[in-house]
């Protein structure tokens, strides 16, 4: 046994105990000091929140949520120009405390641009991403990228129209992905921008990026979507019962002085199918995925976190029965194991952060919190 675990557990060091052919080995599991959980979106509307639970099979998340103790709430301005979510998550990096409070826009071109291995000039860059607006009865609604499903060859199309746009006014556009480009538009550094997850599903006027430029960007936008009314591309996917790509969503505005090269703790996810912004957050905190919580147990991190953000696109779908679905499926892989973590003390203190558009809410759960059997299991906690 090793010298440090044998005076941990109050026995003498190896050189003074008498060396015994089948002595039983003493071990010292010392467990996970903490755990935090993020579920966005796990927060329902009060009117739809009893009906929804009754088709939830979560028995596991009803215990952690029934014998847990609520530790604090934070709303959020609904014309934030970031989820409640993406700013707690930005606040990770820094230290709580992010660069414009709970009302800015998101600076992430350049960590997502570090994460593709794209090298940039210096300056500021912006993400920007090509998109659907939904033409409602007066307005336009941007909808959620994750339902294009934008082919590489399709989006190469639209970005060379585009880029030749933006080189005219001398504005370099690079390719990224077939969702995701970024723009080199030092003049443009003070527009407040909203993240995409924050500007779907509303009225576009009031999320569109704003400041003394704002002009400019939209003189810009409007030139690329005349582009591309009626572009081939859009009689094809229309042709497949596909949304049209009609234009372009600004964002994630960052300097390239201002990438931190520092190492933070590790972020864990299962989220595969993420947002652009939870990307780059993810990026930004040098995050990787975790496939279970066995291999989450085994970081070596102080206090890691494990984001679970299947349920965004759901809501942002208004699709309550998928949501049901993605929130009973975690059951099994996620919550079962963690609840049977902390019972045996794999993790000494549980903490959970339920989310929707406008408001966080954190709990926190131990395996003392387990044995106070006069609380009931429930999920009522997840009503907004």
């Amino acid at each position: 046994m090793h010298e440090t675990a044998m005076r941990w557990n109050g026995l003498p060091a190896r050189d003074s105990v008498p060396c015994r052919p089948h002595a039983r080995q003493l071990t010292y599991n010392r467990g996970m000091n903490r755990l935090d959980l993020l579920l966005p979106f796990s927060l329902t509307p009060p009117e739809l929140a009893r009906d929804l639970q009754r088709e939830l099979h979560t028995p596991s998340l009803a215990m952690l949520l029934g014998r847990g103790k609520r530790v604090g709430e934070h709303a959020s301005d609904e014309f934030a120009r970031a989820l409640p979510h993406e700013y707690w998550l930005l606040g990770q990096r820094f230290g709580q405390e992010t660069p414009h409070g709970n009302s800015g826009h998101l600076p992430l071109a350049t960590h997502l641009a570090k994460a593709k291995g794209i090298t940039l000039e210096a300056g500021f860059w912006f993400i920007l991403q090509p998109f659907h607006l939904h033409v409602a009865r007066d307005h336009l609604v941007l909808t959620d990228p994750r339902q294009l499903k934008i082919s590489e060859d399709e989006s190469h199309i639209l970005f060379d129209t585009a880029q030749s746009l933006f080189a005219e006014v001398g504005k370099t556009l690079l390719y990224a992905d077939a969702g995701l480009w970024l723009l080199h538009a030092d003049d443009w550094h003070e527009l407040q921008t909203a993240s995409p997850d924050a500007a779907c599903g509303h009225n576009v006027d009031i999320w569109m990026a704003q400041g003394e430029r704002a002009r400019d960007w939209r003189r810009l936008q409007n030139e690329v979507q005349m582009h591309w009314h009626n572009h081939a591309i859009n009689d094809e996917r229309a042709a497949r019962g596909q949304k049209p790509i009609n234009s372009v969503w600004l964002w994630g505005g960052a300097a390239t002085e201002d990438v931190d090269t520092r190492r933070f703790d590790v972020i864990h996810t299962s989220s595969n199918a993420g947002s652009a912004a939870t990307n780059g957050l993810l990026a930004s905190l040098q995050a990787h995925q975790a496939s279970g919580v066995d291999a989450l147990l085994a970081s070596t991190t102080a206090r890691p976190l494990l984001l679970l953000d299947d349920l965004t696109e759901t809501i942002l779908a208004e699709d309550w029965a998928e949501w049901i679905a993605r929130l009973n499926a975690m059951e099994t892989q996620w919550f079962a194991p963690l609840l049977e973590a902390l019972r045996t003390g794999r993790i000494r203190q549980f903490g959970i952060t339920l989310g929707h558009h406008a408001a966080l809410r954190h709990i926190d759960v131990s395996a003392s919190s387990l044995r106070k059997f006069w609380k009931k299991p429930s999920l009522s906690v997840l009503a907004a």
